[in-house]
């Protein structure tokens, strides 16, 4: 009777706990033992071979064995518990523990430490384009720890953009690129907040987006989108951290008139004629070129944002890539530019 009660209770304890069947099993074995031991076991018992002789012996070992299961399964309510706290909401302004665990290294340099992953942590930042050039930048700056990320592309992954778009994945060919990324972005840090946008970015929803964002950067492959968003950053007052690449060269820029340096138009007031400038598409591009420029728009930001080092504000770095040169020249505003000029 009470080998029976006794598999009742483990019986109802695991279903309440939901441990494995294996358990049970184990459980039932145990107890039937334990109905054998109100029953004499004497040398002639063919079962007192199988237990040894010794029945006390194995209620020891299975009270143990219960002790064992239930100090495992209390390590796994600890455990669980600690991961929901990882992640749970932390008092406002405050890191959780594992943040700053996570984000030791940036606290570590001189010209970022606390105050500065602070500020990323404060700052919102939109990458528009979710492709080559957004691809790298996405990745680092959500790894760097940028509190709010959002990003704008109305494209689908193809297997042609796998070569060198590396914030997708085969299993997601034929996804909006957006939440592609948006995949990839949660799995590097749970603790930022993503905002992707399937659209294409007109001039209206460039400028009801860019109010909302303290940084924008341009990954765009197209003129007439760059001098748009270009003209909605100079209007919302937002510095702009512009990248472009082709075959094996790159460059980058950050243009703010704001702060006195120029806008794009300003060093570009001409626009190529038609096909003078071939897209990836149409010219083939290095697979590794937009991690090296896409890399170094993440760098521009986190600088821009936490104040470290000099940007590249009112200077364009050029890369070449085939023959492994890089250089930097200045660029200034024009006054006659009619978007940030005083002509505009």
């Amino acid at each position: 009777m009470i080998g029976l009660l006794g598999f009742v209770g483990l019986w109802a304890l695991g279903r309440w706990r939901g441990w494995g069947a294996r358990w049970l099993v184990l459980a039932a074995i145990w107890w039937a033992f334990l109905m054998v031991a109100h029953l004499p076991m004497q040398a002639e018992n063919p079962l007192a071979g199988v237990v040894g002789g010794d029945f006390e012996g194995w209620v020891v070992f299975g009270l143990l064995a219960g002790l064992v299961l239930i100090y495992r399964q209390g390590l796994r309510l600890v455990a669980g518990r600690r991961r929901v706290e990882a992640v749970a909401a932390p008092a406002p302004g405050a890191f959780r523990p594992a943040e700053l665990d996570r984000y030791a290294r940036h606290v570590m340099l001189r010209e970022i430490g606390g105050p500065g992953q602070r500020k990323l942590k404060d700052s919102k930042v939109l990458v528009i384009g979710a492709g080559g050039l957004g691809s790298p930048a996405l990745l680092y700056l959500a790894g760097a720890g940028v509190g709010v990320l959002g990003f704008v592309d109305d494209d689908m992954v193809d297997g042609s953009n796998l070569q060198r778009q590396i914030i997708h994945a085969d299993a997601r060919i034929g996804m909006p690129k957006v939440f592609s990324a948006e995949i990839a972005l949660r799995a590097l840090n749970p603790f930022i907040e993503l905002r992707p946008y399937h659209r294409r970015l007109d001039e209206a929803a460039a400028r009801a987006l860019f109010a909302d964002y303290d940084l924008i950067l341009d990954g765009t492959d197209n003129f007439d989108t760059r001098y748009m968003v270009n003209r909605a950053a100079v209007e919302a007052g937002k510095p702009l951290i512009s990248g472009a690449i082709t075959q094996w060269e790159g460059q980058v820029s950050l243009f703010h008139p704001a702060s006195g340096a120029p806008c794009y138009e300003c060093v570009f007031p001409v626009r190529p004629a038609p096909g003078m400038v071939p897209t990836c598409a149409e010219a083939g591009v290095a697979a590794p070129l937009p991690g090296v420029i896409g890399s170094i728009m993440a760098m521009e930001a986190v600088k821009q944002i936490t104040g470290a080092g000099e940007t590249l504000q009112g200077r364009l770095m050029i890369h070449d890539a085939l023959y492994a040169e890089t250089r930097v020249i200045a660029v200034k505003r024009r006054a006659d530019c009619p978007v940030c000029g005083a002509s505009a």
